[in-house]
């Protein structure tokens, strides 16, 4: 399951990745503008929340486990996360996780 875990974590990286990659050139390098595209209605304002949910729930579980595992390693699913996406930080964390016992 390990090289499972990498792989989801591969495709969950270049994937998202490739959608802003668009946006950028389409609109240039603006954030602001992406945050609001994220709020462009009611459906997108939901998703964008399920998924901030999400990441900060990882977030806590990746520390938590960090801590009393003491596998710092793990540690870099959260910028994976923050910077990437759940679809990213949550498949990287269980490869850190599975190949540290």
């Amino acid at each position: 399951m390990r090289w499972v875990w990498l792989a989801l974590a591969v495709w969950g990286a270049v994937h998202p990745m490739s959608w802003f990659v668009a946006w950028f050139r389409e609109n240039g390098v603006d954030l602001m503008g992406m945050v609001d595209a994220w709020h462009a209605n009611a459906a997108t304002s939901g998703l964008v929340w399920d998924l901030t949910i999400a990441a900060v729930t990882l977030t806590v579980w990746v520390i938590w486990e960090c801590v009393t595992r003491r596998a710092w390693l793990g540690l870099i699913a959260i910028p994976a996360t923050f910077g990437i996406g759940v679809s990213c930080g949550l498949p990287l964390y269980l490869f850190l996780r599975s190949g540290s016992r």
